[in-house]
C-alpha cells in the first residue's frame, strides 16, 4: 500500500517552501443538505472539514515545483473520500481558467474516489466541467501532468489522471477507474495498481514520494519551454504549417558514434548496420541530451519499450521531444507511443528529434491483432501534420515503411553505419526468385549504402563525428 498523505502535506512534499498560494474561490450558496436535501449531508461536510481542516475535496493553488511554476490541484481524501461534488468542480475550473490566464502548467494530485453520492447526477456531470476545463488547457498549448496518488479512481482517473499529457503514479497506489468496492468479488486486485497501469502503457512511471518532486520538476522544466521559444500557435490559427512553426528552430543532428568510413558495398553497409556492437538509440540518446524524462505507453493498453524509446530531454539549455527506434523489430504500441509523443510535442511547441532504426515492423499474428498498419499509420500521419520541425537521424537499419513512418520528409540524415531499403536485401531475392548467392549483389542494386540515399535525395546528407 501507499502512504496516504493529505492535501497539504502532499504540497509541503513537492512545492519549494513558502512557494504556494492557494486559489481564492467564491462559495456557492446550497440548498439545506445539498442540491438533493440528503439527509445528513450537511453534518457529514462539518465533519469532514473538522477532521481535515479544509472546506472541500480539493486544495488548488500556485507554487515552484523546483523552480518551476505551476496550478497544483491537490485531492483532499479525507474529506469524503475525495470526492467530486458542484463546489468541486468550482474549484477545479477556477484553476484551469487561472493556468490559462497566467501560462501555467497544471499538475492534478489525485486522490479520490469518484463523485459525491450525496449530490447524485450534479456531482457525476463535474466530470464533464472538468474534462472541458481540460480540453480549453490543452488547446492552449499548457502542458498537464497528473500524479495519481492512493486511491485515484473512478472519473478522477478517468479524467485529471488519464486525460493527462503525462501521468506519474506513486508507487503502491490504487488506480482503476472501479473502486475497491465496486469491482467485481472475484477481481484480481494486482490490476488495479499503478504498477500495472505502467505496464498496460497508462502511466509513464511509478515514483516513490521522496523522488517525486525532482522528477515533477523535471518535467514541468521540460514541458513549459516549449511554447515561450517563439511565437507558438497551439490552437493552428495561424494558418499554414510553415508559418506556424516559424521561430521554432529544428532539433540539432546527433553527431556519429561508430568509426569508420562510408560503405563499399550495399551489402557491407547491411552488416555494418547490423552489427551487434554498433552504437544504438541508448547510446546515442545519452551523448545528446543532459537530462531527459521518459514517455511510456500508447494510452490503448500496450508498451514497447524494447523496440521504442519516446520522451522529452534536455539539449543546450532546450527542450527537444524524441522517438528513437532501438533496433528490434517496432511492435504496434511503439508506434501509437511515438504518435502520442509527437503529437504532444507539436501541441507544447517543441521539436522533435526522431532515430531509425529497425528491420522493420513487427508482422507476427499477434501484431496484426494489435492493429499494426493503423499504428503506423498514426506515425505517418503525426509526422506529416507536426508543425514543429522533426529531424531523423538513420544510425542503423532502416527496414521498409516501419521504418520511414519515423522519418521526417526533407531533414531525414544518417550515420556512415546505416542502410535504408525498400526491404531487406534477401526478401527482395527470394521475391525475384534469386539464389541465396545473390543476396549480396541485390543488396548493391537496391541502392541502400548512405552515400546511394543522399544522391537519391532521401537522405540530406551523412552525419560525422
Amino acid at each position: 500500500m501507499c502512504e496516504r498523505r493529505s492535501a497539504r502535506e502532499l504540497l509541503a512534499l513537492v512545492t519549494d517552501a513558502g512557494s504556494f498560494r492557494e486559489l481564492a474561490v467564491p462559495v456557492r450558496e446550497s440548498a439545506p443538505d445539498g442540491p438533493l436535501a440528503w439527509q445528513g449531508y450537511d453534518a457529514s461536510r462539518a465533519r469532514a472539514a473538522g477532521r481535515t481542516g479544509e472546506e472541500e475535496s480539493v486544495v488548488c493553488g500556485t507554487a515552484e515545483v523546483d523552480g518551476s511554476p505551476a496550478v497544483l490541484l491537490a485531492f483532499e481524501f479525507g474529506f469524503l473520500g475525495g470526492s467530486l461534488g458542484e463546489r468541486t468542480g468550482d474549484r477545479l475550473e477556477a484553476a484551469y481558467a487561472h493556468a490559462r490566464e497566467h501560462r501555467l502548467p497544471v499538475v492534478p494530485l489525485i486522490a479520490t474516489g469518484g463523485s459525491r453520492m450525496q449530490e447524485g447526477m450534479l456531482a457525476l456531470t463535474q466530470l464533464q466541467r472538468v474534462a472541458r476545463q481540460s480540453a480549453l488547457t490543452r488547446e492552449a498549448g499548457l502542458p498537464q501532468i497528473a500524479v495519481l496518488r492512493d486511491p485515484t479512481t473512478g472519473g478522477g482517473w478517468a479524467t485529471l489522471g488519464a486525460g493527462a499529457d503525462v501521468v506519474l503514479a506513486l508507487s503502491g497506489a490504487q488506480v482503476g477507474f472501479a473502486g475497491s468496492r465496486v469491482r467485481p468479488p472475484d477481481a484480481d486486485p494486482a490490476a488495479y495498481t499503478s504498477q500495472a497501469q505502467l505496464a498496460a502503457g497508462s502511466a509513464d512511471a511509478v515514483v516513490r514520494p521522496e523522488e517525486l518532486k525532482p522528477v515533477l520538476g523535471l518535467w514541468l522544466r521540460l514541458l513549459s519551454r516549449g511554447a515561450a521559444e517563439a511565437d507558438w500557435d497551439p490552437a493552428g490559427s495561424a494558418g499554414g504549417a510553415g508559418a506556424r512553426a516559424a521561430g521554432i528552430a529544428p532539433a540539432p543532428v546527433p553527431a556519429a558514434l561508430g568509426g569508420g568510413g562510408l560503405p563499399r558495398t550495399g551489402w557491407e553497409a547491411v552488416l555494418r548496420a547490423r552489427a551487434a556492437g554498433r552504437p544504438r538509440a541508448g547510446a546515442y540518446l545519452d551523448a545528446y541530451f543532459s537530462a531527459r524524462a521518459s514517455l511510456v505507453g500508447d494510452r490503448c493498453g500496450g508498451t514497447d519499450e524494447d523496440g521504442m524509446l519516446c520522451g522529452f530531454g534536455e539539449r543546450d539549455g532546450r527542450t527537444v521531444a524524441y522517438a528513437a527506434q532501438t533496433g528490434a523489430a517496432t511492435r504496434p504500441a511503439g508506434y501509437r507511443t511515438a504518435a502520442r509523443l509527437i503529437r504532444l510535442a507539436d501541441r507544447l511547441g517543441v521539436p522533435v528529434l526522431t532515430l531509425v532504426d529497425t528491420p522493420g515492423a513487427a508482422n507476427d499474428a499477434e501484431a496484426e491483432r494489435q492493429g499494426a498498419g493503423a499504428a503506423i499509420a498514426e506515425v505517418f500521419g503525426a509526422v506529416a501534420a507536426a508543425r514543429v520541425p522533426v529531424t531523423t537521424l538513420l544510425v542503423g537499419e532502416g527496414g521498409s515503411g516501419g521504418a520511414l513512418a519515423l522519418a521526417a520528409p526533407g531533414n531525414t540524415w544518417a550515420v556512415p553505419d546505416s542502410y535504408f531499403s525498400v526491404i531487406a536485401p534477401e526478401l527482395a531475392a527470394a521475391i525475384l526468385k534469386r539464389p541465396p548467392e545473390e543476396v549480396e549483389a541485390t543488396a548493391g542494386q537496391l541502392r541502400i549504402r548512405p552515400q546511394d540515399l543522399v544522391e537519391l535525395g532521401v537522405v540530406r546528407g551523412i552525419s560525422g563525428p
